[in-house]
């Protein structure tokens, strides 16, 4: 592991230092979204999922522009610091909002922001890496995001515990102060990487070009995203989560200390596993990933308490540190350096263009279907689960 560390690419600690700076901003807000939506604004459940779903899905298409563009002109770096300074300028803007289109405006901006950046930022990680050890490099990256997210889920923690003396709803202040909390780390991203990072975007001469098409692709890729498509229209927004927490009796700080579980699970084990694929096998890790997910999600259906939410939560970091990093391994595994770009803006912009009828559709299933068939708040879990077990059936049958 430490000769792993010590052979790492510079870019790899600098992209990782951005990522642990931007998600201390932003997980000190992703999470009070849907209770500020919920709590504050009145907001329905269906709405909630709608704003979500919409926010991936529209911005998604910037991904697929992103990475064939950062692919055709050779350069990653200024395209991923565009991304990064986009959803830095719109944070602010969830201080004034004062209704849930006014949410959906700042999610989606922020999402472009997130488009721009995501398949340069990954494809300048794997070109700074080779197959020895990539799946550790995508694994470090995805620890130092998540340990971001970590403390920035404590910092809200603490915004909450000094502020309200009602822990069980979130109000509007506490809401505002957060944001304003979350602005200084989002700048400080911006700095880090347009001043550290080393561009080594290629050639400029990859052969997808500016096309949204998965011609001359490899077979094995496409399987691989189809499979990923079918997984993630069960893999709902996690506000669902947050809000069946707060369902089965959990305060709001109590809900940000089950979230400071989950991060801490998943930044410890994301190294470990990331390293663990490049040994056994990108596949492997993920099928046992989707596995874990799929029986937590029948956990979620079925807790009776917030405690049981609590326990899940933390495992479910497993799921992500299996799965997240290791997913990104296997595509740079699948695809040639001048396609990267492109494909990883296939792959993420598949994902996204998902979320919008996985959410909408679990919102539906817990506030319309599943209370007409007997299952209410546990309908879009055990949804989740069945495709979960599904695609893991599929990866096992079709990528080798």
């Amino acid at each position: 592991m430490r000769n792993k560390l010590f052979r790492l690419h510079s870019n790899i600690w600098i992209v990782t230092a951005t990522s642990f700076l931007t998600d201390i901003s932003s997980e000190m807000l992703v999470y009070l979204i849907p209770l500020f939506l919920s709590n504050v604004l009145g907001v329905r459940m269906a709405y909630i999922g709608l704003i979500d779903g919409v926010a991936e899905t529209t911005a998604s298409l910037v991904k697929i522009y992103s990475g064939a563009l950062s692919d055709k002109l050779g350069k990653r770096k200024w395209l991923a610091v565009l991304g990064y300074g986009i959803s830095t300028v719109a944070k602010p803007f969830l201080y004034f909002v004062n209704g849930w289109v006014g949410v959906l405006g700042v999610r989606f901006a922020d999402r472009v922001g997130k488009g721009i950046r995501t398949a340069p930022r990954d494809a300048l990680i794997a070109a700074s890496t080779d197959g020895s050890n990539r799946g550790f490099a995508f694994g470090l990256h995805r620890a130092g995001d998540t340990a971001g997210a970590f403390i920035g889920i404590g910092i809200a923690a603490l915004i909450i515990w000094l502020t309200q003396s009602n822990e069980s709803l979130l109000s509007v202040d506490t809401f505002r102060i957060a944001v304003l909390a979350s602005i200084v780390p989002a700048v400080l991203a911006v700095i880090v990487l347009a001043a550290g990072v080393v561009d080594l975007g290629g050639s400029g001469k990859g052969s997808a070009g500016m096309r949204l098409s998965l011609k001359g692709m490899d077979s094995r890729f496409r399987s691989f995203l189809f499979i990923v498509v079918l997984f993630t229209l069960g893999n709902s927004s996690d506000s669902f989560i947050i809000l069946r927490a707060q369902e089965r009796g959990l305060s709001v700080l109590q809900t940000m200390f089950m979230l400071m579980t989950f991060t801490a699970i998943y930044t410890a084990f994301s190294g470990p596993l990331g390293a663990l694929s490049d040994r056994v096998g990108r596949r492997k890790l993920i099928i046992g990933g989707w596995l874990a997910y799929g029986l937590v999600y029948l956990g979620f259906a079925l807790a009776q308490a917030g405690w049981q939410i609590w326990t899940l939560f933390g495992l479910y970091g497993i799921y992500y540190a299996a799965t997240e990093g290791v997913a990104k391994a296997l595509v740079a595994d699948l695809v040639p350096d001048l396609q990267r770009g492109a494909a990883y803006g296939l792959f993420n912009a598949a994902i996204g263009f998902t979320a919008l009828p996985a959410s909408f559709l679990a919102g539906l299933l817990w506030q319309g279907a599943g209370t007409w068939a007997g299952f209410g708040a546990s309908a879009p879990f055990i949804f989740g689960a069945v495709l979960a077990f599904f695609a893991s059936l599929l990866l096992w049958r079709m990528v080798n």
